[in-house]
């Protein structure tokens, strides 16, 4: 019985591995960060790698909800009423932890603040929750992160022709209403990152 069944799922995690690494490209540090708008997408990229759809336009998340590296549930769909801002990253990442400091800072700025914004990462490729915390703790990342290890998440959370992540890292930002809004597939500083929410907090 146990002969059977290891096979299953050692193929099912490696079908998610190879699905997982034809959506994201590992660790992309690309500032042009251009992108088309094919298959019936109606978003526009600026000259700065950001992404954007308007807001008649926007298609909604799937379910993006599990266990974080924490050991606690979260359901994206929970935070809805606020600007939401999903960062994809991995501990091995060197573009994620050259913005990490950038995202840990606005985050805590904006709470202090009190303006409607949630953050929110998803941790993939790690091999233990244990790599992302103690990234979590060597940046002072004040937010939870979503444990995805294999990209599954990531696959049924984002639609196929939609603003989804296609690198590491990856940012998207959700409306109010919890549509897809923006998207950078680059590492963003602190400025990028502010153009990305501020228009959303600023829609009526």
């Amino acid at each position: 019985m146990s002969l059977s069944r290891a096979p299953r799922r050692a193929l099912s995690a490696a079908a998610l591995v190879a699905a997982a690494a034809l959506a994201l490209t590992a660790c992309s540090s690309d500032s042009n960060g251009k992108s088309g708008g094919g298959g019936g997408t109606n978003f526009v990229t600026s000259t700065g790698g950001i992404s954007t759809v308007a807001k008649g336009e926007r298609a909604a998340i799937g379910t993006l909800a599990g266990k974080t590296i924490e050991g606690k549930q979260l359901d994206v769909a929970d935070l809805k009423g606020k600007v939401v801002v999903l960062n994809v990253w991995g501990s091995w990442c060197t573009p994620c932890r050259a913005e990490a400091p950038h995202f840990a800072k606005t985050a805590k700025d904006m709470k202090e603040k009190g303006k409607d914004v949630e953050f929110v990462g998803i941790n993939t490729r790690d091999d233990a929750e244990s790599d992302g915390l103690a990234f979590e703790k060597e940046f002072g990342v004040p937010y939870p992160s979503l444990f995805d290890p294999y990209g599954k998440l990531i696959l049924e959370g984002f639609p196929k022709g939609t603003l989804n992540p296609q690198s590491i890292p990856s940012t998207i930002v959700l409306d109010k209403d919890g549509k897809i809004a923006a998207r950078s597939l680059m590492a963003l500083d602190a400025t990028k990152l502010r153009s990305m929410i501020d228009p959303l907090l600023a829609e009526k």
